[in-house]
């Protein structure tokens, strides 16, 4: 076996799945909501520097692909995913596909009331863990930006 080959394994053996979740409640029905996330475009409008496009011709459900660009300019992470799991209007399931972003995402709605839902956003991220640890509070707070930016977009709009 030749050093790069050896390279390449000894990377992929530090390589772990990694965990990052959180939930928000939205004061908002369970259809409004899922209707907001299903659209993947409109995510823009609210995800932290993100540009997200259909990439398939499928446009909701099983087999829908998106790339999402996160960045300023041309400097930042392209994103691609596939959707694996689609249960309207509580379960959307995700897998990374990117050169660099690997593992799976879930999206799931909860209806407290008629009119409030609980979103619990989670991530299985593949990465070695120390990169995974100098990421995840950027991430984490990225992320928790964009769900607060959706939750006062879907409560103005009542």
């Amino acid at each position: 076996m030749d050093n790069h080959s050896r390279r390449c394994i000894a990377s992929l053996s530090k390589m772990r799945i990694n965990h990052i979740a959180m939930s928000l409640v939205i004061d908002a029905p369970i259809q409004k909501v899922w209707e907001a996330l299903a659209d993947w475009e409109s995510q823009s409008e609210w995800m932290l520097q993100t540009t997200v496009e259909v990439t398939s011709d499928i446009r909701s459900g099983v087999g829908t692909s998106i790339a999402a660009f996160t960045g300023i300019g041309k400097l930042g992470i392209m994103d691609h995913m596939t959707v694996t799991s689609w249960n309207p209007p509580t379960v959307c399931d995700v897998v990374h596909t990117g050169k660099i972003i690997k593992g799976t995402g879930r999206f799931e709605l909860t209806a407290l009331t008629p009119q409030s839902t609980r979103f619990d956003w989670s991530e299985e991220i593949l990465a070695p863990r120390a990169l995974f640890l100098l990421i995840a509070p950027g991430l984490y707070v990225g992320v928790r930006i964009s769900l607060s930016a959706l939750r006062r977009q879907l409560q103005q709009s009542k």
